[in-house]
């Protein structure tokens, strides 16, 4: 690992703060804590250069930006250079995202630490905005991320709507279904005093989606603050996700699974330490890692990391862990939990159309999208009816 230390670098210690006017903050802020923002990236020149210039162009200056390159065979090492002393540069051997991160932590000094993938951008005043909530106890604070494609244009918001940021103390929430709701890794801003408990990250495990140790983690060591608006943005194109490769790559759900099983691993480990029993059924509780489970062992059992699973099982699980512990509508809820069914029960040819349409909704005819939002509103319409009905016979 090559790492080429900038002749300016911004020091944590001994630098005069500074005061400035900021809308977000109620008033005059003051600029104590310095930012570190690791932008990681493998192969994504392309994009690289929107994402380091958000880090370098933001409202709020006390900032040091690192940039990793994880072993790129494109132009990203070059447009790294192009920056000279603005940022600090780390220049490595290919080892994933785990590795990456452990890199660009490990060189940098900042309070507040920011991953931003390399795909990825921050709006101008997103450090502001983290900066102005951050208090004694926070080891994290999130926030929602604008999806957009390759072209910038936007898609949508993550996550979606539906499923709220959680906040505040979320260690309830893990104990009781494995998983809160939070943003990906561009979507986060992390404690350095948390962060130092629980780095190195595990290379080997965590090769990919480094930031769901992260996440997992820095909840035990502090409180979690959301954002309620979206302070960047989210890319997707066809080297991160299925979105516009218009079908689910079999292989990634099998890594997906097994990734939920190292985080299930981890909050075993955690809450045993502080005196916890963790439910033997934790999995079961999480829809989301079911979703992606059974659709690994209908699409590729021969590959699928749990060897004691059944579609059927899965299938009456999911169901379960929508209508019990998911936070959607119930509308959606219905929906999902005919899907889990669906795809437990029904025969390969159908089964495949139901998960392709889940996890990449542009493969979705555009009829079935119009029937879905004609379903919706005839349950709502229906219950309404209900609820009406049922106050009139009260009275």
């Amino acid at each position: 690992m090559k790492v080429i230390p900038p002749t300016d670098k911004k020091l944590a210690d001994g630098q005069e703060m500074t005061q400035f006017e900021a809308t977000n903050c109620g008033g005059p802020c003051i600029q104590r804590h310095l930012v570190s923002i690791i932008v990681n990236n493998y192969n994504y020149g392309r994009f690289l250069r929107q994402a380091i210039d958000s880090a370098l162009n933001q409202t709020y200056s006390h900032v040091e930006v690192i940039a990793v390159d994880d072993g790129s065979t494109d132009n990203s090492r070059e447009i790294i250079a192009s920056y000279g002393d603005k940022i600090i540069p780390v220049l490595k051997e290919n080892g994933g995202q785990a590795s990456a991160f452990n890199a660009g932590f490990a060189v940098s000094q900042g309070e507040i630490v920011n991953f931003l993938d390399a795909d990825d951008y921050l709006f101008s005043d997103t450090i502001e905005r983290i900066v102005s909530v951050w208090k004694p106890g926070i080891a994290k604070v999130q926030y929602y991320l604008d999806v957009v494609d390759t072209k910038g244009n936007l898609l949508g918001i993550y996550p979606p709507r539906e499923r709220r940021l959680d906040n505040g103390e979320v260690l309830p929430i893990l104990l009781e279904k494995g998983r809160y709701e939070t943003s990906v890794t561009s979507g986060n801003s992390f404690n350095r005093s948390c962060l130092n408990k629980i780095f190195p990250i595990p290379e080997t495990k965590f090769r990919i989606s480094a930031d769901g140790y992260l996440v997992t983690l820095v909840p035990f060591d502090g409180q979690v603050v959301s954002i309620e608006q979206t302070l960047g943005a989210y890319r997707i194109h066809g080297n991160n996700l299925w979105a516009l490769s218009q079908k689910v790559e079999i292989e990634k759900l099998c890594k997906f699974v097994q990734h939920d099983l190292y985080r299930y691993e981890l909050l075993a480990g955690k809450f045993s330490e502080l005196g916890y029993k963790i439910p033997d059924n934790l999995s079961d509780r999480d829809y989301l890692h079911l979703k992606t489970r059974i659709a690994s062992l209908r699409l590729n059992p021969e590959n699928h990391p749990v060897s004691f699973d059944s579609s059927v099982v899965l299938a009456y699980k999911g169901a379960w862990a929508v209508w019990r512990y998911s936070k959607l509508s119930w509308q959606k809820q219905i929906l999902f939990i005919t899907w889990f069914l669906w795809v437990g029960l029904m025969p390969l040819p159908t089964v495949k159309l139901a998960i392709d349409w889940l996890f990449v909704p542009q493969s979705r005819p555009a009829s079935l999208n119009w029937i879905g939002n004609k379903f919706k509103r005839i349950l709502a319409i229906a219950c309404l009816s209900w609820e009406r009905n049922t106050t009139v016979e009260k009275c």
